[in-house]
């Protein structure tokens, strides 16, 4: 509804309104940020998988495993350290648009930085459980499978 208004707006009145193009911004922003957390909890995130999806259970999970904790964990955790005094300053001293029509409160949307990244991690972290699980429970699944 936001992207709709601002085009109309802009397109038909001549009246494009920044607030409202910030208010985009901040919505996209949000929309990704928490979004990152989501797709690692569904497995539904980008994956170059040209082997990848040829893999057994296991074998993704080895991957997955060495994958989040060598190269995703890392990354995240830097970004998470060093956005805290990102937003803590925004905060500090109430950071606000820097157009006089924008929006206040800019140290809101970069507080969800920090809090998005920590959300990632802990799914990241629940993946890697998840992981653990299907190579502990690999080789007693395939026996039972066999069997059968």
């Amino acid at each position: 509804m936001v992207i709709i208004t601002q085009v109309v707006l802009r397109k038909v009145f001549a009246n494009g309104q920044i607030a409202l193009e910030e208010l985009q911004w901040h919505l996209y922003a949000t929309a990704v940020m928490f979004g990152t957390a989501y797709a690692q909890v569904s497995n539904l995130h980008v994956r170059v998988d040209i082997f990848y999806h040829k893999f057994s259970e296991r074998k993704k999970a080895l991957v997955d495993l060495f994958g989040l904790s060598l190269l995703a964990i890392p990354f995240v955790v830097v970004v998470i350290l060093h956005s805290y005094d990102f937003a803590y300053e925004s905060w500090r001293v109430n950071e606000s648009s820097a157009s006089p029509s924008g929006l206040p409160y800019r140290w809101l949307i970069k507080s969800v930085i920090p809090l998005s990244f920590c959300m990632l991690l802990l799914s990241m972290m629940a993946r890697i459980l998840r992981n653990i699980e299907t190579l502990f429970k690999g080789d007693t699944s395939q026996g039972e499978h066999h069997g059968s």
